[in-house]
């Protein structure tokens, strides 16, 4: 019997937003969200120009972190236009663009903390 490698909430974080940009997910953030709620330590957000572009970055996600367990729910992944995936530790949001812009998840958290996402250039 294979028991499932174990992510910290942290590495889970960073490893959806890396399987995104896989996908050339656009804007792609983490957010710190774990002092200021108990629904999850994490939030992932990334954008798709499409539909299409936006189930393919969330399939990514999916069967990246498959070796690792199976996501708590998944809704949204036959429309395409806000797709949630939920670890329980870290939810995976995937949005079309124009989508993202009108629920500004990032204004709802505006208090929680962004995480640099590897290899980004700091400022």
């Amino acid at each position: 019997m294979h028991s499932k490698q174990v992510l910290e909430a942290i590495d889970r974080a960073l490893k959806c937003a890396e399987l995104a940009l896989d996908k050339k997910a656009e804007q792609v953030k983490i957010l710190e969200i774990k002092r200021l709620t108990t629904i999850a330590d994490y939030l992932v957000i990334a954008s798709g120009q499409s539909d299409r572009q936006a189930q393919a970055i969330a399939d990514s996600v999916r069967q990246g972190l498959k070796k690792f367990g199976k996501p708590l729910d998944i809704e949204g992944a036959t429309e395409g236009n806000w797709i949630v995936i939920d670890y329980g530790d870290v939810i995976v949001h995937v949005f079309k663009d124009e989508v993202r812009r009108y629920y500004n998840l990032e204004g709802v958290w505006e208090e929680a903390p962004e995480i640099p996402l590897p290899g980004e250039a700091q400022p």
